[in-house]
């Protein structure tokens, strides 16, 4: 089971499935700092394996022979914290470039995609952008599913995200799909995307049955590294102080019942701005805000530590941004903020990996080989 990853990034897409039996044969990205933590972590692959540079200059003629292709294209148009450009949008306009290199490759076309991005492309337009992905897709030849997947049911933090998976049925067979429905709102089809896929019923569905997801994680505390009080990551009394001072007085009352607790408690807090003014908001429930990439003071998860009549905090680290996407040993060989960014921009390793183990190796398997495709 050979795959190509198109927005590889530091390359969790990858790890996801390797955990499963896939085995990467092509990356491309055009950042050269995350290919340099990519590198890091798989630094046995053989030259050409990573192509560094803009989706548009791939040659679909230099690509091998793979099952499956992966893009977890730019969220940056299609997040609340972009301008909401959509797939006309400076970034996220790079899923157009990658379907080309589908087109292209024509009778050598793999068997399966997948996408990956934030909820908001479900929603950007008015529905309007996802449903061209789409249509694009059945244009070259495949049937799509879609759903969605909080890593939150599998490591202690919550980062929803949106998957379309796309099964080449060419020629005379992608008609034979067209009916075949499956659309049962569930915890991986919330309402909103059973209500688009009713509203888009030229669309070439094809909809997969999903066993539940997992309800069993680690918490937060538990991926927190054990760092001293005398740790320079600590902020100073002064600053915490500050932080405390900046959250409303619902949030404040929690903070100051956490540290009035006989043992300590964690939390994370994101500044964000209400009004016109910066506030703290604190989140207590045991699970992390979603990490995002150090763009701004609002991009940076502080960590709250509280009890025993002491209050403290510091940003997570590294080796924690690791852990909470499921990439416990990863190699972290590169500066804070490098590390941030990629790890606050990846996928969540053991999403990937229950995806390939409960939908991609099933339909793989399902498939008839290249040679009996119909073309």
């Amino acid at each position: 089971m050979n795959f190509a990853e198109f927005f590889a990034g530091i390359g969790l897409v990858r790890l996801g499935l390797e955990r499963a039996g896939w085995s990467c044969v092509f990356a491309n990205d055009i950042d050269g700092k995350k290919f340099e933590m990519y590198r890091a972590q798989f630094p046995h692959d053989p030259e050409g394996h990573f192509v560094c540079d803009d989706i548009r200059n791939v040659r679909a003629d230099l690509l091998p022979d793979v099952q499956l292709a992966t893009a977890s294209f730019p969220c940056t148009d299609l997040s609340l914290a972009g301008a909401r450009a959509g797939l006309a949008g400076e970034h996220s306009s790079a899923l157009w470039p990658f379907l080309e290199v589908l087109e292209k490759l024509k009778t050598m076309r793999p068997q399966l995609v997948m996408l990956e991005n934030v909820p908001g492309f479900l929603t950007s337009h008015g529905g309007g952008d996802f449903r061209s992905a789409l249509l694009a897709l059945n244009r070259i030849g495949y049937v799509v599913d879609a759903f969605v997947i909080d890593a939150a049911n599998f490591v202690p933090q919550s980062r929803q995200r949106l998957f379309v998976v796309g099964r080449h049925a060419p020629g005379l067979a992608i008609a034979e799909h067209r009916n075949l429905f499956g659309f049962v709102e569930s915890e991986h089809r919330p309402s909103a995307l059973i209500d688009f896929m009713f509203k888009n019923m030229d669309v070439v569905w094809q909809v997969r049955e999903l066993p539940a997801l997992p309800k069993k994680r680690s918490t937060l505390a538990e991926v927190l590294e054990p760092l001293p009080d005398s740790a320079i990551e600590w902020w100073s009394d002064a600053r915490t102080e500050y932080l405390l001072g900046q959250m409303s007085d619902r949030h404040r009352a929690q903070a100051e019942l956490m540290t009035k607790g006989a043992s300590e408690a964690v939390g994370t807090v994101f500044r964000r701005v209400r009004n016109g003014r910066s506030m703290a908001e604190l989140r207590v429930d045991g699970v992390a805000g979603c990490l995002r990439t150090p763009k701004g003071g609002s991009g940076r998860q502080i960590l709250f530590v509280a009890g025993r009549g002491r209050a403290r905090a510091r940003l997570l680290t590294p080796r924690e941004c690791a852990r909470l996407m499921g990439a416990d040993d990863y190699p972290i060989t590169v500066p804070l903020n490098q590390a941030l960014y990629g790890f606050g921009d990846a996928v969540c390793v053991p999403v990937i990996t229950w995806i390939a183990e409960s939908y991609l190796n099933p339909v793989l398997a399902d498939l008839p080989s290249r040679l009996t495709k119909t073309i």
